[in-house]
């Protein structure tokens, strides 16, 4: 889709995400480029977790104690809890044709900052009768993240309109390491605890994926709302 021409405003998108590391960032920037390029107006924002227990041990990368921090969110995950969050005040009532919502996989499941976003108030002003789309970075187990997202957004009255996940390599026990190598040095190690690790964060292909996802988005939007 170009800009009109006809004196309407062009479509706006925006790109909203909880990332920790910025991986699950990179996806939603490389989709913005798309949807720039096509015309689109496009705003990026952040999910900020304000809990001091959240924010002290998720406040600075990389990780102080990659461990115990991870395992630390492992009890609130499972109950499916939330914390306090907040977003730009200038994206919540803003008129977008599209909201991309971006989170990283926190143990099976939707990060807590994305879950705490999805269930407040101002989720639904900005979701209900909106069309959303869901950008995930993990490192397999996905499918419990995009459930819950999904089944918030809609709850919050949001359309869905497709997701985009990028997995990185290797098994439940390379991948943990490559990730938590990652976490705690904010480097790629090709050996972590004498095993040989495959790559982590997503890769240049998977950017290349989320650009064609996003075209895909744009086209079907011409269609349903055009």
């Amino acid at each position: 889709m170009s800009a009109p021409s006809d004196g309407r405003r062009p479509p706006r998108v925006l790109l909203l995400a909880y990332s920790y590391t910025g991986q699950t960032r990179a996806l939603l920037d490389a989709a913005g480029d798309v949807f720039a390029e096509r015309g689109w107006e496009v705003e990026s924002a952040p999910i900020v977790p304000e809990d001091p227990r959240i924010a002290r041990r998720f406040g600075t990368f990389p990780m102080r104690r990659v461990w115990p921090d991870m395992l630390s969110v492992l009890p609130a995950q499972a109950r499916r809890a939330t914390c306090a969050v907040t977003v730009p005040e200038s994206v919540v009532g803003g008129d977008y044709d599209l909201v991309c919502l971006g989170s990283p996989t926190w143990w099976s499941a939707a990060s807590m900052p994305m879950r705490s976003f999805l269930k407040s108030d101002d989720a639904r002003k900005l979701l209900a009768g909106n069309n959303f789309a869901v950008f995930i970075a993990c490192r397999g187990r996905w499918r419990g993240n995009l459930a819950e997202i999904t089944k918030l957004g809609r709850w919050q009255g949001g359309r869905y309109a497709g997701e985009y996940h990028a997995t990185y390599p290797g098994n439940e026990v390379t991948s943990m390491l490559s990730l938590t190598s990652y976490l705690g040095s904010g480097e790629y190690r090709e050996k972590y605890l004498g095993v040989t690790l495959p790559p982590t964060n997503v890769s240049a292909a998977q950017l290349d994926e989320a650009r064609g996802f996003a075209e895909s988005l744009a086209d079907s939007l011409v269609g349903r709302d055009g």
